[in-house]
């Protein structure tokens, strides 16, 4: 099978490494054709501590995905956790150069080119360029300004930068496991993309992202993402306290945890008998749903009291007006929301939902998410190119699409 011009994410995990491949369709949306999951144990708290353990695991997400899809996947775009990743605002402007001062897609590429002289520290490097806003002739709040007049351009952008040795790490891992990186994207903007509607970005909610090693915190405003946080907790230290209140595997606690587990013992069953095997015994003890969540609460408990208190040093003593939105593997968790209302004393928490066919698991949030985004951006520079009357090559197309996304100076 051809590939076409089918898109390809990668969502590399604390615990798990997820590769997806979809197919865009005319109406915007994208067919999802490939799906690959595969556990990893070289990454801790969103950090990569065994190389080729990690490299491992992304070629088998690949290979199971491209045993769906029918077709070889050499390039992927990758997204990046938003774990020592930093936010800086900036401001730049340039002058309209055409005659007649229409601003055209060259003038927009300046002005994002401009946004990028920034200080950094040696040990850093810039992403992507993030536009929030762009100002004609202080005219603010232009989310598109091809094609309109003016003398002036200035741009208010988010520029996302990265740790050089973590990002390095992170290619070097995708590369060796056979797939070229076509781009990185911060996962917190993709995963907006289908977990967040636009009355919610434009009135202010927090995109709560709980994986298996960190939990990330995104602040979206006036559609725009306004802050990043990130806190080393997830799923993974429940998992622990429930396997030594359990004495039982990691990996059986994970299991009873996903099954049978509760975020609130109060809703959980005390008929449920679950066979246990403790660690050093050979014989099974018998215990219900409910022992199983009271070890669980706690640390619950915890880690949305943790949210909170980040939520707070961003800004944000009380919920915005949309509330919270959470997401990744945890978010599945039965009991998760009613804990939730309780500890932020507010019935404005959801989790994520999407609709993709053969796609109900919360964990593909962002691998999903990551082929909107691309999709949206590539759509954005076709229509830029049709208002200037004239198409470039298709190549010359692609490095500039490529170029928007893989921001990264050598």
């Amino acid at each position: 099978m051809a590939r076409k011009n089918n898109l390809v994410g990668i969502d590399v995990g604390t615990t798990q490494v997820r590769v997806i491949v979809g197919e865009p369709r005319p109406d915007g949306t994208i067919s999802i054709i490939g799906l690959g999951l595969s556990p990893t144990e070289g990454m801790r708290k969103g950090a990569i501590i065994d190389l080729e353990l990690t490299v491992e695991a992304i070629a088998a997400a690949a290979a199971e995905a491209e045993r769906m899809c029918g077709f070889k996947i050499d390039s992927a775009y990758v997204g990046l956790q938003g774990l020592n990743t930093e936010l800086v605002n900036n401001r730049s402007v340039v002058a309209v150069q055409s005659d007649d001062r229409e601003i055209g897609a060259e003038d927009l590429e300046r002005v994002i080119q401009a946004a990028r002289v920034i200080a950094l520290p040696l040990d850093r490097e810039i992403v992507k360029v993030i536009p929030r806003e762009f100002i004609v002739d202080g005219y603010d709040g232009i989310r598109d300004p091809v094609g309109m007049l003016g003398v002036r351009l200035e741009i208010d952008a988010l520029i996302v930068t990265s740790p050089i040795t973590s990002l390095r790490n992170l290619m070097r891992c995708v590369n060796r496991a056979g797939i070229n990186v076509e781009g990185m994207v911060l996962l917190s903007l993709a995963g907006s993309e289908v977990a967040l509607s636009s009355d919610e970005k434009e009135l202010g909610v927090f995109f709560v992202d709980i994986g298996g090693g960190t939990t990330e915190l995104a602040f979206f405003q006036q559609g725009k993402l306004n802050r990043l946080s990130a806190v080393p907790i997830g799923g993974a230290h429940i998992t622990n306290d429930l396997a030594l209140g359990l004495r039982t595997s990691f990996t059986a606690a994970e299991n009873i945890k996903i099954e049978y587990g509760s975020a609130f013992a109060t809703l959980a069953s005390d008929e449920t008998d679950i066979g246990i095997s403790s660690v050093g015994s050979r014989e099974q003890r018998q215990v219900s749903a409910k022992e199983v969540s009271r070890y669980m609460e706690p640390r619950v408990r915890e880690l949305l009291q943790i949210i909170r208190e980040e939520m707070n040093r961003m800004g944000w003593p009380e919920l915005p007006p949309a509330g919270v939105v959470f997401s990744g593997g945890v978010s599945q968790m039965k009991g998760l929301l009613e804990l939730a209302s309780l500890v932020y004393e507010s019935d404005r928490v959801r989790c994520a939902e999407h609709d993709f066919v053969g796609i109900q698991n919360p964990i593909y949030t962002n691998a999903a998410g990551l082929l909107y985004y691309v999709n949206r951006q590539q759509l954005l520079f076709y229509r830029q190119e049709r208002s200037e009357g004239t198409f470039r090559k298709k190549t010359g197309l692609w490095q500039r699409i490529k170029d928007w996304f893989f921001e990264i100076v050598e």
